[in-house]
């Protein structure tokens, strides 16, 4: 077994950098001097060999144990680096500017890690997978230019590109790992055409792909390798959502087999977005979280079986360990922050953490902690880097202003101590979290439970405004669009499950108004009941709700009753009133639009000369606007053109104008 890698993390902050060992002491690492001006950027090898951060006019390359200087390049303005799988090669990358010449900037440079030399450069635009992609032996790097896939032997540098790939409409190519590589192509949705993802082998790369697969509402896609780089998760995102469910577009999930021999859809069984999905290490199971708040969690095998539902909860991020033992789900970003820890072997809940405000979350490369993180510029406030153990347990803090970047070293599994057949005990905590502690403001308790109005205290909390994980009732799709959810509940006073809230919660009165089950009257807690009145006869003019000005001054000029005068028993009387149906006419009831006042005693004769006076009117201040001298735009002078034409139909119509 190789010598084992001892435990580090790395940090980068506005005013400091570091780099401090683990467990138990979480000392920092004596020789490592931290820069006196703020670092840009740094990255570890994936072998955990290496270590580089860029400053302003200089990047520095590391041995990460022991922090010693191995290189210093004088390239400034270095703005991304990153290193090649086995630490053998240096990418660096900067924003592309107008050279004085004319000639193209060629702002993505490669160098060698042990002599600090340049080997090849590029002309890199995007900051968008900006890097080559590398094997894992390091014997091929690709790259997507204009449609174009370029394969380089990092070897032989100096040769150029060693095979390429046209490919029409390519816009992201993503490289397997394994020991044989291949090579996944995606295309985007355009003018009609569907988008398709294309797999080709590393080695036969102009031959025909492997796989290919077509599917709609795709704008753009992510590609998550299995470890074994035998199969792929096709992630695709729409740019809107027809549906207007949601803001962020329309989401799916594939899954297709470098070999050709297996492709489907995931089919996800409730309404929403995916939010997560994560291989397991042992490249034969995934999991997803997906569907609307609280989200849905289940793990799939490698031919989309369902494995486990791990139920619904406020989660949008998943994660394995590096050995596969235990599963953290968690929320963050707008949710409470906290990670819950699942065994795998049992599938059962080892615990929960609290980690509110985590801007970054990941696991150390021997399974056992937890690395969580508040990061600038996502939250300015409280950031820093807390540090837990897989039982719950917290083990170190470290506080820092502006932290803008936090990761462990990596570690090659086979150099990591191994995890143990049981779940390990936390070792004993840093002096940091008692020191935390002390110093920490003093939180006001809240109140359990959400706030509730005087009204609806003491009683028990409907169904409706339960969370699914809470016994509520699951979230139906809508149908009309809207991303609103619906609710069966209305403006009335009464509880729900009351006579109020009869026929599901949404009771009409014929006329699709809302109404409460007391009469149509506003319910005030307090006052006394009212005696039911009469019903209103229809037609009766009692029953208006507001009784025209014309037709009281009609009845106060006739001398004639109110009829809703009041009798000695305190109740409005009723004047028996007679229907009269008008043949060609409709009720009020059977949904008759209201006529116009006045409008049914007009002839067609009158309308007519009635609207051609008001063109006459029209065009008359229009002339005084002319002779006040303000412009007049052309349909205005066609308008003013026309009035002959008027004034000779109002004379046809026996009308002098």
């Amino acid at each position: 077994m190789a010598s084992q890698l001892s435990q580090q993390y790395a940090f980068r902050a506005q005013k400091s950098m570091g780099l401090v060992g683990g467990t138990p002491t979480y000392m920092p690492i004596e020789g490592f001097a931290v820069p006196d001006v703020p670092a840009r950027t740094y990255h570890y090898s994936p072998d955990g060999r290496l270590f580089a951060y860029a400053l302003p006019t200089v990047v520095r390359i590391f041995l990460a144990e022991g922090a010693q200087l191995l290189q210093e390049l004088s390239v400034p303005n270095i703005i991304e680096l990153k290193f090649s799988p086995r630490g053998t090669y240096l990418s660096t990358w900067e924003r592309p500017v107008k050279l004085e010449d004319g000639a193209q900037h060629k702002n993505l440079r490669v160098f060698s890690a042990s002599t600090g030399e340049e080997l090849i450069s590029f002309t890199q635009k995007s900051q968008e997978n900006w890097d080559l992609q590398y094997t894992m032996s390091e014997s091929h790097a690709i790259r997507l230019v204009a449609q174009e896939i370029q394969v380089y032997r990092p070897a032989e540098w100096g040769k150029g590109i060693a095979d390429k790939l046209r490919v029409e409409g390519a816009s992201m190519v993503s490289l397997s790992p394994g020991l044989n590589p291949s090579v996944a192509v995606f295309v985007a949705e355009k003018k009609g055409a569907p988008a398709v993802v294309k797999i080709y082998g590393l080695s036969t790369l102009s031959g025909a792909p492997t796989c290919s697969k077509t599917f709609y509402k795709a704008d753009r896609a992510q590609i998550k390798w299995n470890d074994l780089g035998t199969q792929a998760l096709v992630l695709t995102q729409t740019e809107v959502d027809n549906s207007n469910m949601s803001y962020y577009g329309e989401t799916g999930m594939y899954l297709l087999s470098a070999a050709g021999n297996f492709d489907c859809r995931v089919t996800l069984d409730k309404e929403g977005p995916i939010h997560d999905v994560s291989w397991s290490p042992n490249s034969k199971e995934f999991g997803v979280v997906y569907g609307y708040m609280p989200a849905k969690t289940t793990l799939f095998d490698q031919r989309v079986r369902t494995l486990h539902d791990f139920g619904s909860s406020p989660h949008n991020f998943i994660s394995f360990n590096p050995q596969g033992r235990l599963v953290a789900l968690a929320g963050f970003g707008n949710l409470a922050g906290k990670i819950d820890i699942f065994d795998r072997r049992t599938l059962t809940k080892i615990c929960t953490i609290d980690a509110p405000n985590t801007s970054y979350c990941e696991w150390s490369p021997c399974g056992r902690f937890i690395l969580t993180a508040t990061l600038s510029p996502r939250l300015r406030v409280d950031n820093g880097i807390k540090i837990w153990h897989c039982t719950s347990g917290l083990m170190h803090v470290q506080l820092v202003d502006e932290l803008y970047q936090a990761s462990w070293r990596p570690t090659p599994l086979d150099q990591a101590p191994p995890f143990g057949a049981t779940i390990p005990a936390a070792p004993q905590p840093s002096i940091s979290v008692l020191t935390a502690a002390l110093t920490a403001k003093p939180v006001t308790p809240k109140a359990a439970g959400a706030y509730r109005p005087p009204g609806a205290r003491g009683l028990a909390t409907p169904a409706i405004f339960k969370r699914e994980d809470e016994g509520g009732a699951p979230r139906m799709p809508t149908g009309s669009g809207s991303a609103t959810p619906p609710r069966g509940y209305n403006r009335s006073p009464n509880p729900p499950g009351s006579m109020g809230h009869a026929n599901g919660g949404t009771p009409s009165n014929g006329n699709g108004h809302y109404q409460n089950g007391n009469g149509g009257r506003r319910h005030v807690p307090g006052a006394a009941p009212k005696t039911p009145s009469t019903a209103p006869v229809p037609g009766a003019e009692g029953s208006e709700k507001k009784p025209k000005k014309k037709g009281k001054k009609k009845e106060k000029g006739t001398g004639e009753a109110g009829s809703g005068a009041a009798t000695p028993t305190g109740e409005a009387s009723v004047r028996p009133s007679i229907d009269v149906t008008v043949v060609g006419t409709q009720t009020p009831g059977q949904g008759s639009v209201p006529p116009t006042p006045g409008a049914e005693s007009l002839d067609p004769v009158a309308k007519k000369v009635r609207n051609l006076n008001k063109k006459l009117k029209a065009i008359d201040e229009l002339k005084e606007k002319a002779n006040r001298g303000e412009r007049l735009e052309a349909t205005q002078l066609k308008k003013m053109e026309g009035e002959a034409e008027i004034r000779k139909e109002l004379s046809s119509l026996g009308i002098t104008a």
